[in-house]
């Protein structure tokens, strides 16, 4: 749904028609984007348009990246690890090859 707004505002029954789902189903999940900051709705005598929250989707991404930091840290740390792990197993295999 969220890149069918990317593209500009819907109805409703638009965001609804490429999914297998009732319309009380999108409606429900509409009115969690609009919980969440993301989108806006609107009312236009019968028509419903949405859109996208321009500074919705930014908070989400300044929350991400500070996840995003902590885990390139921890993959790095363990990339690193991993190095030496497997550079002591070759060390000590080449010594086991000697020994026979």
């Amino acid at each position: 749904m969220l890149a069918q707004l990317k593209k500009g505002e819907c109805s409703v029954s638009e965001l609804a028609k490429p999914y297998d789902m009732s319309l009380p189903a999108i409606t429900k999940h509409i009115k969690i984007l609009e919980k969440a900051g993301l989108i806006t709705k609107t009312k236009d005598a019968q028509w419903r348009p949405c859109k996208l929250k321009d500074d919705g989707l930014r908070e989400v991404a300044d929350w991400m990246e500070e996840y995003k930091a902590y885990w390139e840290a921890s993959f790095d740390r363990l990339e690193a690890y991993l190095k030496t792990v497997t550079e002591t197993e070759n060390k000590e295999g080449k010594k086991d090859d000697r020994k026979k």
